[in-house]
Order: structure tokens, then C-alpha cells, then sequence
């Protein structure tokens, strides 16, 4: 039997047991908060206030706060090419006779929450008054035209130590967002991106869990998966971000180096979530490996410490590279 064939044989026997991963992992619709409840409410006549409060609090933040917010937000908002991508994934089917298969039924109502993301970061840009919000719109449709590529192809095994690995890294990058804005007093801000932070937590535990489940049933295949992905590195979401004019890609660089300035992620991050997979999967236990897979678990077991040494020897400038998102003279 081929190895697509085994795939999507693990893929279907995956797919018996996925109404249980979205009861665990994801919150029905008329429970889970939505962007209007973390935001002034334009019913109210308290609206106007509450507006200026948060436009108030706003001046407070600092330049790479920003930068680092934006980014994150058109990562979010990007959410249509992610989607278009996982569709794809073998062992996918949109429609079969008796409707969407459970694996489609997952990723739509995976979107349906991440949807929410983007949605709340916009509306709390646009209230701020500190971004162009036309160039920040402008740089997002960017990144939805120019699409991605994680490098995984059709492989669902690549794709979900990518949405493993992803989820993870969002999940720190929000969630020192949220902490940052606390310390500045955006009490509003810090909790939108806490509840995102603890979203993407869950979605970062299921796509963990499918891995995990494969390794029990085909571990030489997801061993070598596994080290394809880390050998190639992650590609993030924001790989080809872009300003108004510029050429594909050429903000990423400049944003990753904001990030890591800040702290909200940084190259050691990349490391800690490498040893947090191989710790959650077991990576020194798994049993049943062919001698090419036990080959790739020797390299991975030995790849963070590589890793944290290169890591250790980077250096973020410490100029500010000035965004067409966030306009020097918006700085307070």
C-alpha cells in the first residue's frame, strides 16, 4: 500500500472519533464571546465615553507595541488563505453524498473561531486612532492575494505539525500582547487578546492531540514528517507580508525584528515550542520506528539544543523601522 494510501486510511480512522475532538476542543457558537461583547457598544449611549477612554489609553503605547499588533492582526485577518489551504488537505471532502465529512465539518468550525480574531483586533485598529487603517487594509488584502505556503503540501501529517506548532506560537504572541497592554493600563485590549491567546491555546491542544493519535498508529511515517518540517523550519503565516508598494515579503523581516525587540516572540520562543512537541509526543518514547525514522528522532532530539545556540547569537536591530501602518507623526 502507498504512503498516501495509509494517510488517508489514519485520516478516516481519525475522522470516526471527530464530533468527540469538537466537543473537547472547540465552544458552540451561542456560547463562545464574540468581538462586540469586548468592545464600546454603539447602542449605548455611554458609547461616545467609552471611545474616548480607549482612544485616551491608546496614546500610551509604544511604537513596536503597534507594529507588533498590526502584524498580528493582518496574520489573523489572512484567515481565508489558511482555510483554503487545510480544505485541500488529503482526507478532505467538502461535500460527499451525505454532506460535509467530519474532517471539513472540523475546519469550517475551526475558522468560524479564528474568524472572530481578526475581527476584534480591526474594529479596536479602527476605533484607536493610531494606525492608517487603509494601509494596514491594503497590506492584509496583500497577503490573501499572495497566499502561502507552509511546505506541506497535501500531507495531512506536515499540516498538523504546522497547525501544532502555529497555534502554539500565536497563542505567546497574544498572549504577551495581553500582558503588555495590561502593564500599560488597555485593561480592554489586554483581555481581547487573552481570550484569542486562550483560543488558539485550544486549537493548539487539538491539532497536538491528532498528532499524538497518528503516532500511535503510523509513528515511523509521522517521525519523519515530524523532522521534515523542523529540518525545513516553519514558515509563519506572515511570511510574505508586504506594505502598500513593496514587494512580497518585504515586511516580515522588519516585523519579526519588532517582535523580538519587544519580546513578544523571539527566536528562543521558536525553540521552546520545538521542545514542548517533542516533549508532548513523546518524541524519546515512541516505539515501532523503521531505522530511517529512528534516524529522525536522533536528529530531533538533538535539534533544540542546536537551535537555542544559533538563537542565543541573534541580535534584533535596535532602530525602529518606521511602518506605513503606524505613522511617526501618530507617535505620542
Amino acid at each position: 500500500m502507498s504512503i498516501q494510501n495509509v494517510r488517508l486510511e489514519v485520516m478516516q480512522f481519525l475522522e470516526k472519533k471527530i464530533d468527540s475532538f469538537v466537543e473537547e476542543f472547540l465552544i458552540p457558537t451561542e456560547k463562545i464571546w464574540q468581538p462586540t461583547d469586548l468592545l464600546p457598544n454603539s447602542e449605548k449611549e455611554t458609547f461616545f465615553d467609552e471611545l474616548k477612554d480607549l482612544r485616551e489609553i491608546a496614546k500610551d503605547l509604544p511604537y513596536d507595541f503597534w507594529v507588533v499588533l498590526v502584524g498580528d492582526t493582518i496574520t489573523e485577518e489572512a484567515l481565508p488563505t489558511y482555510e483554503t489551504w487545510l480544505m485541500d488537505v488529503e482526507g478532505v471532502k467538502q461535500k460527499e453524498e451525505n454532506g460535509d465529512n467530519g474532517w471539513a465539518k472540523w475546519l469550517r468550525q475551526w475558522t468560524g473561531e479564528e474568524n472572530r480574531h481578526g475581527d476584534v483586533l480591526n474594529k479596536y485598529l479602527y476605533l484607536s486612532g493610531r494606525v492608517n487603517m487603509r494601509e494596514v487594509e491594503v497590506t492584509t488584502q496583500h497577503l490573501i492575494n499572495d497566499g502561502f505556503d507552509p511546505g506541506t503540501g497535501r500531507d495531512p501529517y506536515k499540516n498538523f505539525v504546522f497547525t501544532s506548532f502555529q497555534e502554539l506560537a500565536t497563542y505567546i504572541s497574544h498572549n504577551r500582547v495581553a500582558q503588555m497592554a495590561k502593564k500599560f493600563g488597555d485593561n480592554k485590549l489586554s483581555k481581547m487578546c487573552r481570550l484569542i491567546a486562550g483560543d488558539e491555546m485550544r486549537h493548539h491542544l487539538a491539532y497536538s492531540q491528532f498528532v499524538k493519535n497518528i503516532f500511535e498508529v503510523d509513528p515511523s511515517e509521522m517521525m519523519l514528517s515530524f523532522q521534515y518540517m523542523m529540518k525545513n523550519k516553519i514558515n509563519m503565516p506572515a511570511q510574505l507580508i508586504r506594505e502598500s508598494g513593496e514587494k512580497i515579503g518585504s515586511a516580515f523581516e522588519e516585523f519579526s525584528n519588532a517582535a523580538q525587540r519587544i519580546g513578544v516572540y523571539t527566536a528562543l520562543d521558536y525553540v521552546d515550542i520545538m521542545k514542548k512537541l517533542i516533549d508532548k509526543w513523546e518524541i524519546d518514547k515512541v516505539t515501532n520506528l523503521t531505522s530511517e525514522a529512528e534516524k529522525a528522532r536522533d536528529y530531533l532530539m538533538k535539534l533544540p539544543e542546536r537551535m537555542t545556540r544559533i538563537s542565543e547569537r541573534l541580535v534584533s536591530p535596535e532602530k525602529e523601522h518606521i511602518f506605513k501602518w503606524v505613522e511617526p507623526v501618530m507617535v505620542k
